[in-house]
C-alpha cells in the first residue's frame, strides 16, 4: 500500500500538477494540505475522474486538508483536532482506509516567533500530542502524516545556522516534535534514510530548488503496528520542478500487506 502526503499550496490553482502527479505515481492514498479552498470549491469531480474517492475539510483562502483513496472506501472519523472547540482552522482530518487509521494534518507555521502565532503553533502541537497518545493507546495501526512545519534536526535543513529564530526550527518546536515521536511513533523517512539529506520543501525565492536549499518539514509518523510493515519511502523531488508546482514535493511510503 502506497501512502503519500502533498502540500499542494492551492488545490484549484495547481490542479493540473496534482492530477499529473496522481496519474504518474498512482498512490493508493494521498493526503493533501493547504487546499486554500472552501468546502464547495473542492474539485471533487476532477479527483473522481482521476480514480479517487475523497473527503476534505476546506476553508476560504487558507489551510484545508483532504484524504484521497484510489478504489477504496474512506470512512471519516473526525475533521478537527480535539482540545479547542474555538479553533476554526481547517488543519486536521482523520479516516479509516484499508484498515489503517490515517490522520492528515497541517500544523501551524508559527511565524513570527515569539508571538501569538507561535503560541498557537505550540498549543496545536500539544493538542496533537495528546490526541496521538490516545491513538497509540487504542492499539490501532495509525499513520499521522502531513506538513508538520518543523525541521526535527540540523540534517533536515539547509544551512541550519540561518534558521535558529524561525518558528519551524526553534528549540521549542523541535522539542515538541521529539516529545511526540518519543510516545512510540516511527519517523518513517528518517528510519529508512537515517543519515541522508532529504528535503520536502524548497522556497520559490533565490532559486532554492535549483540550489537544493531545502527543508524536510513533511513527515510520516507510524504507530508500532505499522513500523514492521514499512518497505520504502522517499520524495518525488522532480515534481517540485514542474511548471506552476507547489513549493513542496510529494512524500510517500510503501507498507507491506498485513
Amino acid at each position: 500500500m502506497k501512502i503519500a502526503t502533498y502540500n499542494v499550496n492551492g488545490v484549484n490553482g495547481r490542479l493540473p500538477v496534482l492530477l499529473r502527479w496522481l496519474n504518474e505515481t498512482a498512490p493508493d492514498v494521498a493526503c493533501l494540505q493547504e487546499l486554500k479552498a472552501p468546502l464547495e470549491k473542492f474539485p471533487e469531480q476532477a479527483i473522481r475522474d482521476a480514480g479517487y474517492n475523497a473527503i476534505w475539510h476546506g476553508q476560504k483562502s487558507w489551510n484545508g486538508v483532504a484524504i484521497l483513496a484510489r478504489n477504496m472506501e474512506i470512512n471519516e472519523v473526525r475533521r478537527a483536532l480535539p482540545g479547542d472547540p474555538q479553533d476554526i482552522h481547517s488543519r486536521y482530518i482523520e479516516a479509516w482506509v484499508n484498515d489503517i487509521l490515517i490522520g492528515c494534518l497541517y500544523l501551524p507555521n508559527g511565524n513570527p516567533a515569539p508571538g501569538p502565532k507561535f503560541d498557537y503553533k505550540l498549543n496545536w502541537f500539544r493538542r496533537l500530542t495528546e490526541h496521538a497518545a490516545g491513538l497509540l493507546a487504542s492499539g490501532s495501526p495509525v499513520v499521522l502524516t502531513g506538513d508538520y512545519n518543523v525541521m526535527p534536526t540540523e540534517l533536515d535543513v539547509y544551512k541550519p545556522e540561518r534558521w535558529g529564530d524561525d518558528a519551524l526550527f526553534r528549540p521549542e518546536t523541535r522539542l515538541a516534535f521529539k516529545t511526540l515521536v518519543e510516545q512510540g511513533w516511527t519517523d518513517a523517512i528518517r528510519k529508512l534514510h537515517p543519515s541522508q539529506k532529504i528535503y520536502t520543501f524548497w522556497d520559490y525565492f533565490r532559486d532554492a530548488y535549483g540550489r537544493d536549499a531545502g527543508l524536510r518539514i513533511d513527515h510520516f509518523l507510524l504507530s508500532p503496528q505499522l513500523e514492521g510493515r514499512l518497505l520504502a519511502g522517499g520524495v518525488d523531488r522532480h515534481v517540485r520542478g514542474w511548471e506552476k508546482s507547489s513549493d513542496h514535493g510529494p512524500v510517500w511510503i510503501e507498507l507491506a500487506d498485513k
